[in-house]
């Protein structure tokens, strides 16, 4: 009943638990509405009637070492001196997908990405990988810039910028604009290729996605 739940509340993204209830007694479920409220708040999936629900893609409440942002002030005179990453979702027909992009701050290409149904540290670490083979970057004169996820500072995603001789750059705490080139990346994907589409599942999105850079 919880993947229908999820289903029939991420395809009515303006419905309430009450209206969830609703549709799942229409299927021949017999649940109460309280039963429906637990999981949807357990799969965070409560929304309010005026917002869509909209998944959070950074936790920034976590145990891992937070670096300074190295990334502000600087002047960019080439390729690989400073890369941007970030994490964004895209609406696929009955869940979400997660896409993780690096970019080089000073041509504004995409040299990594990544795309799943999970947020899970691999997906960050998949597209900096793909960056990593794409650039080959020399050791100590690159800045790797993100907020402050988890995804970018565990230990697996720090050590794979370490083994490179990449440093660390995070956002400040609740400053957007520290990572504005990936944001604005992030809007103009959304605006001139995602919006409007509708991703049948996971492979569709990375096929429609994949010319996007």
């Amino acid at each position: 009943m919880r993947d229908l739940i999820q289903k029939l509340a991420l395809g009515n993204a303006h419905y309430g638990y009450r209206r969830i209830g609703a549709l799942l007694r229409r299927e021949g479920w017999q649940v109460n509405h309280k039963c429906v409220l637990r999981i949807m708040r357990e799969d965070n999936l409560l929304c309010l009637r005026t917002r869509p629900f909209v998944p959070a893609t950074t936790n920034s409440r976590h145990g891992w070492q937070v670096v300074p942002n190295l990334a502000r002030g600087m002047i960019l005179s080439g390729v690989n001196q400073l890369w941007v990453a970030d994490i964004t979702f895209l609406h696929l027909a009955e869940e979400f997908a997660f896409l993780a992009v690096v970019l080089d701050a000073f041509s504004r290409r995409v040299i990594g990405w990544a795309l799943d149904t999970h947020l899970r540290a691999s997906l960050a670490i998949a597209a900096l990988e793909m960056a990593i083979t794409d650039r080959r970057p020399a050791p100590g004169g690159l800045v790797h810039h993100s907020d402050r996820g988890v995804q970018y500072a565990c230990g697996a995603y720090s050590e794979l910028l370490h083994l490179h001789g990449i440093q660390a750059s995070m956002s400040r705490v609740g400053n957007p604009y520290d990572n504005a080139k990936a944001e604005s990346f992030m809007k103009t994907l959304k605006q001139e290729e995602v919006q409007g589409l509708a991703y049948k599942d996971a492979d569709d999105a990375r096929r429609r996605n994949r010319r996007f850079h």
